[in-house]
């Protein structure tokens, strides 16, 4: 069986490694930055650097000319979501995380109207397995059929991406289509260990999978010489 294409478009093969920066300072955070150089251009910045000053480092990555994804994963009544993702869209961020309700998902779209700002809907975070969703109730839906009922609503609702474990992406694809971005964490390099990773592959296996972005962490930002690990993935990433 062939492997679903993806539809991201041709160029910098860069922007499809987001690195994420969990960090809990800006100074660590800038330091690593500096590290990567120009092998990285697009980074993530979580809860740990997002309260620790990181939405000021993500204007000024933004002002070196990098790409930022902020991961908030918002959730909140609609009218909360709508305002606060108009905020960040005025901040000139390139992807947003929500999580994949339908009025989350709904208020976000209309929060970032006549702007750049991409949203990407969450599905079932990747530290999650089938036991993880019983403790929170979701009993008896295992993780792919959340997975998949959450990609079909955020298709419906024209959201712009969908952010979902590597091993669900092939499956996502055909939910929601070519031009709808699958980003993916859980994303380890052979030899990697994967802490509190549950569904977790390698790039090469995330891109044939069809994700359009990898996000990769701990592997970079603990690496030995950062900057050598971005650029393997990135060549990894390519020869996919």
């Amino acid at each position: 069986m062939s492997l679903p294409t993806n539809s991201v478009p041709a160029g910098d093969i860069r922007d499809r490694l987001i690195i994420s920066l969990d960090v809990p300072s800006v100074e660590e955070a800038r330091a690593l930055v500096h590290r990567i150089g120009d092998a990285g251009t697009f980074y993530k910045i979580g809860y740990q650097l997002a309260y620790a000053g990181g939405f000021d480092f993500a204007r000024e990555l933004i002002g070196q000319g990098k790409k930022v994804f902020l991961d908030l994963k918002l959730h909140d009544i609609g009218n909360t979501v709508e305002e606060g993702v108009r905020s960040i869209a005025r901040m000139g961020m390139t992807f947003l995380t929500v999580h994949a309700y339908p009025q989350t998902m709904r208020a976000a779209m209309a929060g970032k109207a006549g702007s750049d700002l991409k949203i990407l809907a969450v599905t079932v975070l990747t530290s999650y397995d089938d036991n993880d969703l019983i403790d929170a109730g979701y009993a008896p839906v295992p993780a792919a059929e959340l997975v998949a009922r959450r990609a079909e609503q955020a298709r419906d609702i024209g959201i712009d991406g969908i952010v979902c474990a590597a091993t669900e992406a092939q499956a996502v694809r055909g939910i929601v289509g070519r031009n709808r971005l699958i980003v993916t964490p859980g994303i380890r390099p052979d030899g990697s260990e994967a802490g509190d990773q549950k569904r977790i592959v390698t790039p090469a296996e995330g891109i044939r999978l069809g994700a359009n972005h990898l996000v990769v962490g701990r592997p970079i930002v603990k690496a030995a010489d950062p900057r050598a690990a971005v650029e393997a993935i990135v060549r990894e990433i390519a020869d996919a």
